[in-house]
């Protein structure tokens, strides 16, 4: 990632009220030289939030640099972090900086800060509070000019209540706290963030943008993407490398992400489609076959790909199940089910509010 590339419109995505304030607040803060703490689930997007901060200090044309504590066991850590002399221990055989040093003048975003030992929080508390290091192995003392960004997907209060994290030291990192929302409390956000990511891949790709169907958007905002932002940009790269439609449909998607976007109980009563809302004409063949595909890929969810029991469901036999699945293209739905990794080439998007908007017969047919 290169800093001096990045403005906060063109990286972090977000038009909802927590996000627009976050985004306030980070402006605020920018050219400020105190400690930030950056709190979010993993896949909220701490690192590029860290990113923005330093982009927007008087610090934007110095060293970024970003460790991942998570990454360095108790005895590796220190040395990765302030470096080491030669001879330290078996192995280090020349002289070595550590991170603050490299990013000397700039700004070190200290991820993961919630999975640092103990016995390193004390030393990370001494450097916080003397802006100096000593590297392992050596004597001499080392001033530095570093603004400290620090990350946590935990709450680092709950951690010292338990005795895990310092109290001191959080107090420390603790001044400029930034919150991130999870992606399932800004759902607002979803439409947006889709859009963004299906240009960016289809651009990098060389292919045309497609439109993106209201039904996949509509999926989209159902599923509680535990993996928040990194999961639905996952999501749409996939897309990107695997849908050959001249429109997103949700025949595009993950089977995985298309049957836990909100889908009803499975001992719930079959879905009905929505009716129209005002007075317009319909296509009654195109919606019985939807109604069609939308039952059968209800019963195929319930019964868990089992298509005995799906044909009992339906009260039809197991040979006329088969060949309506084939009609309606829902094939790869009842191979899918029970796997995270199989496309859905033909599926039906469930409304949460009891209806449901079929969608069944969109299937990857228009090639690009």
């Amino acid at each position: 990632m290169n800093p001096a590339a990045l403005t906060m419109e063109s990286v972090v995505v977000g038009r909802s009220a927590r996000m627009r304030a976050v985004f306030e607040f980070l402006r605020v803060i920018g050219n400020s030289d105190s400690t930030v703490l950056i709190t979010g689930e993993s896949g909220t997007g701490k690192e590029v939030t860290a990113t923005l901060i330093h982009q927007s200090s008087r610090r934007k044309h110095r060293p970024f640099v970003a460790v991942s504590c998570a990454l360095f066991s108790e005895t590796l850590i220190e040395s990765e972090l302030f470096g080491h002399e030669r001879g330290a221990f078996t192995g280090a055989i020349k002289d070595r900086p550590g991170r603050f040093e490299l990013a000397e003048t700039g700004t070190i975003f200290l991820d993961d800060i919630d999975d640092v030992p103990l016995s390193m929080q004390v030393k990370l508390l001494r450097v916080l509070q003397n802006r100096t290091i000593e590297r392992l192995g050596g004597t001499r003392t080392i001033p530095i000019n570093v603004r400290v960004i620090a990350g946590t997907k935990r709450d680092l209060k709950q951690m010292v209540a338990e005795g895990k994290f310092r109290e001191d030291l959080f107090y420390r990192l603790n001044v400029l706290p930034v919150a991130l929302p999870p992606l399932r409390e800004r759902r607002e956000d979803i439409p947006v963030l889709v859009n963004h990511f299906i240009e960016r891949y289809f651009r990098r790709s060389g292919e045309d943008v497609p439109q993106i169907s209201d039904a996949v958007i509509q999926a989209f905002m159902r599923y509680n993407w535990p993996g928040n932002v990194r999961e639905l940009e996952n999501a749409c790269e996939r897309i990107a490398q695997t849908c050959t439609c001249g429109t997103v449909r949700v025949g595009c998607m993950s089977a995985h992400i298309l049957f836990r976007a909100g889908a009803q109980p499975a001992d719930s009563a079959a879905p009905m489609p929505a009716l129209p809302q005002r007075e317009a004409p319909i296509a009654l063949d195109d919606r019985l076959r939807e109604l069609e595909s939308s039952l059968i890929a209800w019963a195929l969810k319930v019964s868990k790909g089992n298509k005995s029991r799906a044909a009992e469901l339906l009260q039809i036999k197991r040979s006329t199940l088969g060949d309506r699945i084939n009609r309606c293209g829902l094939g790869k739905v009842a191979g899918s089910l029970g796997s995270d990794d199989t496309q859905a080439a033909g599926a039906v998007a469930f409304e949460t509010e009891g209806s449901v908007s079929a969608h069944a017969s969109e299937t990857c047919q228009d090639k690009r």
